[in-house]
């Protein structure tokens, strides 16, 4: 931070509305909250914490790492990589770049597979597999509300699965964790299997946000239409799915009507489900014949 700022935090209240201020000027859309996760970050505090002490001094420490983070943020690297974690879906997750950052808009998935199982009540240990499990979030997300259920995860990155595995620790929470080329090295048949695969058309690179550029790119971009990797995966969890098991991903909302189209004349019986702004988002299939 430069000396001027430092000198002008007197406290948390007026450090916090200097911040807020830059994220507005910068162009960010949330600059209240953004600003608020940065302090309470690097005060320590929770949210109650950070108004109980509005008044107090900000320490030049704080103060110096607040403005390293304030300036990474101004050069449009995710929020979420700053603070090192997200909560999604009822459990805690450490973000890196080497994963898609769990966005709140697959939370909608995660609570399709939940009444997907809902469905299958009779089953004990029903069998789940999340594929592209990147950080983690869907496996354990399933197994936190589901700890009966017997899950796995795949992936083709190894320092994903690494990731993926602290997330599972630090959770407290059992996956069987699998690297692999989508379906490819994966051992048996599944109730649900469930995929955010990257559904993104090649060419929005082109127009992508700054803090897209964050993620990878094998996490975020499969061909003309962005159902390259799609249409594998359908293909092989075909024989992968037990009697009235379901498969669940998450597309883009201007392909998921194509791949629903394309699957129903290889006999499946598929559904397609909005997100919360009302853009159908989520595909939800199972077998016809086995």
């Amino acid at each position: 931070m430069s000396r001027q700022h430092l000198n002008d935090a007197q406290s948390v209240q007026q450090l916090q509305a200097q911040l807020v201020h830059r994220l507005r000027a910068a162009g960010l859309d949330s600059p209240l909250p953004e600003a608020r996760a940065l302090l309470t970050h690097v005060l320590r505090l929770d949210w109650a914490g950070l108004v109980l002490a509005a008044e107090r001094s900000v320490t030049p420490a704080e103060a110096e790492q607040l403005e390293g983070l304030t300036l990474r943020r101004l050069a449009r690297e995710p929020l979420q990589h700053l603070l090192g974690r997200v909560e999604w879906g009822g459990v805690t997750l450490h973000v890196s770049p080497a994963t898609l950052i769990p966005r709140p808009e697959t939370e909608g998935l995660l609570a399709l597979a939940l009444k997907s199982l809902e469905g299958r009540a009779a089953l004990a240990a029903p069998a789940v597999l999340d594929v592209g499990t990147g950080t983690g979030a869907l496996a354990l997300g399933l197994k936190a509300a589901r700890p009966e259920a017997q899950v796995t995860a795949s992936d083709l990155s190894p320092e994903a699965l690494a990731l993926a595995g602290h997330n599972a620790a630090a959770n407290g929470l059992e996956v069987a964790f699998v690297l692999a080329d989508l379906l490819e090295g994966v051992a048996g048949s599944f109730d649900l299997i469930v995929s955010n695969p990257p559904y993104l058309p090649d060419a929005d690179r082109l127009e992508a946000q700054p803090e897209v550029k964050y993620d990878p790119d094998m996490a975020l971009y499969s061909g003309p239409d962005g159902l390259k990797l799609a249409r594998r995966l359908v293909v092989q969890a075909a024989g992968r799915l037990n009697v009235g098991g379901t498969l669940l991903l998450e597309l883009d909302p201007r392909n998921v009507g194509l791949l629903a189209a394309e699957m129903r004349l290889a006999n499946w019986t598929v559904q397609t489900h909005a997100d919360l702004s009302g853009r159908e988002r989520f595909l939800w299939a199972s077998r016809l014949e086995w």
